[in-house]
């Protein structure tokens, strides 16, 4: 899901990162709690050989504790990308790149985010998606093509932007 590096690093924004620290104390300190309380109430039940809510009680749990574990370890390894406050001269994760499609003639414009925030009808794309890979490293005026089921689109970037601007 996240790009990794060399040394199984994973690449985040600052964003990125905040948005899945929120998501595990929402797991620990929400979730858990209820989870834990429907383990309880199923068990009031008794016999647990056929008692349902309590297998499903104890899947979600598992489910659970299986994804605390995992956003422990991406956030263990994260490095996070700021935002850059200089001239942007270059397409890069965390800028918003303006774009003309050559084929079409439309522009358009996308900002380049990591995984945990890419979102494409806010027009967020991951940096792994191969539009972004694309445009990685390119200046403005470049033209890039990217090779999709129909044939090849061509792109021209017009600008390169700091996020939210």
């Amino acid at each position: 899901m996240e790009k990794k590096i060399s040394d199984g690093k994973v690449i985040l924004t600052r964003k990125g990162y905040e948005k899945l620290e929120e998501e595990l104390k929402f797991l620990k300190s929400v979730k858990r709690k209820e989870v834990a309380e429907k383990i309880q109430h199923a068990l009031s039940f008794g016999d647990l050989s056929e008692n349902a809510e309590y297998e499903e009680a104890k899947n979600e749990q598992a489910f659970i504790e299986g994804r605390i574990l995992a956003l422990e370890e991406k956030l263990q390894r994260a490095i996070i990308v700021e935002d850059t406050e200089e001239d942007v001269e270059k397409v890069h994760l965390g800028v918003r790149v303006f774009l003309k499609n050559l084929n079409r003639g439309t522009e358009t414009d996308y900002t380049i985010v990591d995984s945990v925030e890419a979102n494409p009808s806010e027009k967020k794309i991951s940096f792994e998606s191969p539009l972004a890979q694309a445009l990685l490293g390119k200046k403005r005026g470049d033209i890039v093509e990217l090779k999709v089921p129909a044939g090849v689109v061509r792109y021209q970037i017009l600008d390169i932007k700091k996020r939210g601007e």
